[in-house]
């Protein structure tokens, strides 16, 4: 999702004129449509007759207080979020504004960085929940079994492409969980070889001594065990692909027979003299760096090159954007219909967390969170309290290098007293605090 400004509709509400002259000013030239009223009684005249994104209140005014502005809002205008700003500074303030429903609480005196960075974080949620609105009941994108619309997933759609019209090895690199295999499969099924096998094996998974048996087969008698002959994947691939899953995994031993079959197109079964030609396209995947590997000794540097004829690097779910929303709202339509319920919803907030999240994991790590949540929420709107701890806490904020220490610890403590309600014996605990020692951080600061 883009953080850069737009033409989003601002209303800027504050009694000082200068204050608002400032925002305005700057808002304006970051090619924001800003609209400024110096009360409540103005602002909410503007909101009867223009559709607005962000409204910027002041908490403190005359007559009609900013939080009575927020509450008007949050009842009668779903889509505009709301960012506080106030001279007077308090925790128990922040906390009031963000139940209120304060998406944002800037204590003043705030640098024109501190205002910017603010707004694009507010505007970034309403972005997020425009798009989450508009997918939810919309069809998936979907590319040969890949989802997504970011310009990394779309990359790897073209590159995949490219690779399907040629029987040219590939080496497929990404993280776990990124959907290597995934991608394996679309090279082959958009392929002329797609009538055939596609056989995964995953290097990683099989013991060093029964990998060469398990590759290529064995004659009977070739070793304690072999009671029989067996043809091996190789064989089973033939006319097709055989997909070489963490290939890194391969001892040096195997690289060199499996060199051999690279350069000869020919496999010889365990325990016997006899080479037989087989026509297989081989397609491998790594999470680790190859090359770092042949610089150690680790792999050999002439099957490197061998697999590395095309190179297709499948990105970490966090640099898809958007892709996070369409994966989260496919899995959990697919759940849904497994388990016989009807298709649940995310909130908003939800959304904004599943986004923010760095996904480790990856597609993999995803997939089994969304199933966990189908299975385990009890209503049909996926709220923030549903996810893992680790979604809900790790996307409170966006990183702001520009904020001090103090100002940071201020802003987590209301997020995690905001969380819970005010409820301060479990903000102490997710704080790691005692409640003596929160007591003391809310006096500092009040």
């Amino acid at each position: 999702m883009s953080s850069l400004p737009g033409k989003e509709r601002i209303l800027v509400v504050d009694d000082s004129s200068a204050t608002l002259e400032v925002i305005q000013r700057n808002l304006a030239a970051e090619g924001y449509q800003v609209f400024t009223a110096p009360g409540v009684a103005e602002a909410i005249e503007i909101l009867k007759g223009t559709e607005l994104d962000l409204v910027i209140t002041d908490l403190k005014m005359p007559k009609v207080s900013g939080l009575d502005l927020v509450r008007h809002i949050g009842e009668n205008f779903k889509d505009t979020e709301v960012m506080m700003i106030t001279g007077y500074p308090s925790v128990e303030g922040a906390v009031e504004a963000v139940k209120t429903g304060a998406e944002e609480f800037l204590p003043k005196p705030f640098t024109d960085a501190e205002l910017l960075s603010a707004v694009g974080r507010v505007l970034d949620k309403v972005r997020l929940s425009k798009f989450g609105d508009a997918t939810a009941n919309q069809p998936i994108p979907v590319y040969k079994g890949l989802i997504g619309t970011s310009e990394a997933i779309n990359k790897v759609a073209i590159a995949i492409g490219k690779a399907s019209s040629t029987s040219a090895t590939a080496l497929i690199t990404g993280e776990s969980g990124t959907g290597k295999e995934l991608a394996a499969r679309a090279i082959h099924y958009g392929s002329t070889r797609s009538s055939s096998p596609f056989v995964p094996v995953n290097c990683g998974g099989i013991p060093e001594g029964l990998l060469e048996s398990e590759l290529f087969g064995h004659v009977k008698g070739a070793f304690t065990g072999a009671t029989e002959s067996r043809a091996g994947f190789f064989h089973t691939a033939d006319g097709g692909t055989i997909f070489l899953d963490e290939i890194s995994e391969m001892s040096l031993s195997m690289q060199v027979k499996l060199l051999r079959v690279l350069q000869d197109k020919q496999i010889c079964m365990v325990g016997s003299d006899r080479r037989r030609e087989v026509d297989v396209r081989i397609l491998a995947a790594t999470n680790k760096g190859l090359y770092d590997l042949v610089e150690k000794g680790l792999f050999r540097e002439d099957l490197f090159y061998r697999l590395n004829v095309i190179t297709i690097s499948i990105p970490p779910l966090r640099e898809r954007g958007d892709d996070i929303i369409l994966l989260a709202h496919h899995f959990a339509a697919r759940f849904a219909a497994e388990s016989g319920r009807p298709p649940l919803r995310f909130s908003d907030k939800a959304l904004q967390s599943l986004r923010s999240y760095n996904w480790p994991g990856n597609v993999r790590e995803l997939e089994n969170v969304i199933q966990r949540l189908v299975v385990m929420t009890d209503g049909d709107i996926i709220e923030v309290p549903d996810l893992p701890e680790l979604c809900r806490f790790s996307a409170l904020r966006k990183t702001d290098f520009t904020r001090t220490l103090a100002e940071v610890e201020v802003e987590y403590i209301s997020n995690v007293l905001a969380e819970v309600n005010g409820n301060k014996t479990r903000a102490a605990e997710i704080l790691g605090i005692d409640r003596k020692t929160l007591r003391e951080k809310l006096k500092k600061v009040e």
